[in-house]
């Protein structure tokens, strides 16, 4: 997960109160001109004025970063996995092999890498003061999966076959994932004023990134012919009933 210091903290807004909308609304402005405070919103406003802050080296390296990805996913899906090297993406990305190595250190984390991670912390930190675990984690991923299908529809789907069909990537996905969720743990420990490594926080968040993590090979598995969204909300629904089935 990278880091978040350099982001500006927010004030905390209250809990809403019982029958209010805490839900996402529309991505945009709402009808007043007020910016989107939505998760999704806030994903797409950080990463527009990221790339307006970004120095020209550092939008080179995102330039290039992105082109790798690229490269990686149309030589996948022309050839297939196993058969792509790194040599192979780096002369379709028209970079080194060491190049590539720089940005990512597997074939794997190319797949894997997507552009919202550096926000979840800070999104998550921005929920209301009060607001139930369950319910801040359910807003924060339920949201980056919406940026994610609007933003890279094609990549989300790639990226969710190979998770299913090579099982490097499906191990590489579960370290990812483990990382998340201590990181995420950290944060809910913060808003829940528990210690740092509080046992029963790591297994909570465990436990729903675990379930996403189903549910994205759940769906992958059926050819994506279910909605996604529906499929994430199936998973908390598990949740907020107990986990009982």
């Amino acid at each position: 997960m990278p880091d978040n210091a350099g982001m500006a903290a927010r004030t905390k807004s209250p809990a809403p109160s019982p029958g209010s909308s805490s839900g996402p609304s529309a991505s945009g402005p709402s009808a007043d001109g007020s910016p989107d405070t939505t998760a999704e919103g806030y994903l797409a406003q950080f990463l527009g004025a990221q790339t307006v802050r970004l120095g020209l080296r550092e939008r080179k390296k995102q330039a290039t970063r992105n082109a790798i990805r690229r490269a990686t996913f149309t030589l996948i899906e022309e050839q297939g996995y196993d058969a792509t090297t790194i040599e192979q993406i780096a002369a379709a990305a028209e970079v080194s092999p060491s190049t590539v190595f720089r940005y990512f250190a597997t074939k794997e984390d190319i797949v894997l890498t997507d552009e919202y991670d550096p926000v979840m912390l800070a999104v998550l930190r921005e929920r209301p003061e009060g607001e139930p675990p369950l319910a801040s984690l359910r807003f924060l991923l339920t949201e980056a999966v919406k940026a994610v299908s609007a933003h890279e529809p094609e990549e989300l789907r790639q990226r969710s076959r190979l998770i299913v069909e090579v099982p490097a990537v499906r191990a590489r996905m579960t370290e990812t994932m483990a990382q998340t969720s201590q990181a995420l743990s950290v944060v809910l420990a913060e808003r829940t004023g528990r210690a740092p490594d509080d046992l029963e926080v790591r297994m909570f968040t465990a436990a729903v990134l675990g379930a996403l993590r189903e549910a994205m090979i759940y769906w992958g598995e059926r050819g994506f012919e279910e909605d996604l969204l529906a499929v994430v909300g199936r998973t908390f629904d598990l949740f907020e009933r107990g986990l009982t089935l």
